[in-house]
């Protein structure tokens, strides 16, 4: 399992440099005890109230992009405090991205009442999701009225035809990729028009695609 190892402190006093030494050691036992493979160690000085840490925009972006599944902290606080330690828990988790802690002593325990909390807002982000594409569905209801073909849009034509395995056309996961989508945006898309893929298999084909273009240089 792919994981990133999360070290937070507070301040920026020298001090702190042995706390976030111990952080990584911990954590670097618990990731070798799951035998996990460490893609990266973010190490940060900053406070928790914040959301504007290079290191934590670093973890979600690696998330959403490079295929972490797991995410190690030394306890929920590290993540964040207040408002922004939610937030940050629901960006997470909402990625099926497991939280392993030292707290815990293994994958991270929920107080009821963040489970809650949660629950809540996955909810209103259903709804948010759901409207969302009632408006994609008649939007594109529209445009085939109108005479747009969406089918020869996606039809994989040209020289890389026999890249394609398991339905996944990766021309149009590299258009959309260059237009600035997450993998799992471009799956949603992708599904919308009966392609049965998932986040890791629109990354996977992205990634083939790029060493690929790389071997052709």
């Amino acid at each position: 399992m792919k994981a990133v190892i999360y070290c937070r402190v507070s301040t920026t006093k020298e001090t702190q440099e042995s706390s976030l030494e111990r952080q990584e050691e911990e954590l670097s036992a618990l990731a070798a005890s799951y035998g996990f493979e460490v893609a990266k160690t973010i190490r940060e000085q900053a406070s928790g109230y914040d959301l504007e840490r290079d290191g934590i925009l670093d973890l979600l972006t690696m998330i959403k992009d490079d295929g972490v599944e797991a995410v190690l902290i030394q306890d929920e606080t590290r993540l964040g405090r207040g408002n922004a330690r939610v937030a940050l828990l629901h960006c997470i988790l909402k990625e099926s991205v497991k939280l392993y802690s030292i707290s815990s002593r293994g994958e991270l325990q929920l107080s009821e009442a963040d489970s809650m909390v949660l629950q809540i807002i996955s909810m209103v982000e259903e709804y948010q999701r759901k409207l969302h594409n009632i408006k994609i569905k008649r939007g594109m209801r529209r445009a085939v009225k109108q005479g747009y073909k969406p089918q020869q849009n996606l039809k994989n034509q040209g020289e890389h035809a026999g890249r394609e395995r398991k339905e996944a056309p990766i021309r149009e996961i590299v258009r959309l990729r260059s237009n600035g989508l997450t993998f799992a945006e471009i799956a949603a898309t992708l599904r919308g028009f009966g392609y049965n893929v998932s986040k890791a298999t629109v990354h996977r084909r992205f990634k083939e695609y790029e060493e690929e273009q790389q071997d052709d240089v």
